[in-house]
């Protein structure tokens, strides 16, 4: 028997960053609709769901055919606005989508759902992708990750990860971290209860506070990326790549 995997895209009308970001046009339609429809496309996803508590969001997703879920304003996180949604669903996985990945590739969802696949006892699973040039390492809004031999991540930072202190090996090593996630649906509602932690704190990334608790994350390696909108400078990108010309 498979697994049931609900996929839900937590998106808030405020960003710090880029305002309105979910609603931002690309191509002519709004950001949330390409990550929306991109994720109905992936195989081992059963159904997908967006977790808002802004009724402009909710009304541009019911206008172009979407399944939306209203959820509490007081939310600290998408981590936790998923969790309300999840609590109420009769899923084995679920997977959380970030709106900020217009161009989402079908083959970054099913990596980490096969994950899961392959270990039922694995609570949670994530991404990550080579690093490419010194801007991306340096850079505190793109969150790097390093993991064992076997996968399991030990540590993300919005710092350089690793710090090479020989300059020579500096382009050897380095892995971004994608901000898709699949959880356990227990798990999830675990974790949403647990206490932040001070590298959590620290860094402003909830998934230290699962590493933090004890809990093992696995990160499975993908390629394709697109461009993840996090700043007006992303969101021209992002329109650029969609008209077809250079990024």
């Amino acid at each position: 028997m498979g697994l049931h995997v609900v996929a839900i895209v937590p998106a808030r009308y405020e960003s710090t960053r880029l305002p309105g970001k979910p609603l931002a046009l690309i191509g002519g339609k709004p950001m949330i609709q390409h990550v929306y429809e991109r994720t109905r496309g992936v195989a081992l996803v059963d159904r997908v769901l967006v977790a808002t508590d802004d009724a402009r969001i909710a009304d541009v997703v019911r206008g172009f055919g979407g399944d939306v879920v209203m959820t509490r304003s007081d939310h600290p996180s998408g981590t936790d606005r998923i969790a309300e949604v999840a609590s109420d669903l009769d899923a084995d996985v679920i997977v959380n989508v970030q709106g900020d990945l217009p161009f989402l590739e079908p083959a970054m969802v099913d990596a980490t759902v096969e994950l899961m696949r392959a270990d039922p006892a694995l609570p949670m699973a994530t991404l990550k992708t080579p690093i490419r040039d010194r801007y991306e390492m340096t850079n505190p809004n793109v969150v790097k990750v390093v993991a064992d031999r076997d996968g399991y991540a030990l540590y993300f930072s919005r710092s350089p990860l690793p710090y090479w202190r020989d300059a020579a090996g500096a382009s050897d090593v380095g892995y971004k971290h994608i901000g898709l996630y699949a959880y356990r649906r227990d798990f999830l509602l675990t974790f949403a209860g647990l206490a932040p932690t001070p590298l959590e704190r620290a860094e402003k990334l909830e998934q230290l506070r699962a590493l933090e608790w004890g809990f093992r994350i696995k990160v499975a390696e993908t390629r394709a990326v697109g461009v993840e909108v996090d700043t007006p400078h992303d969101l021209e990108r992002a329109r650029a790549l969609a008209a077809g010309q250079p990024s």
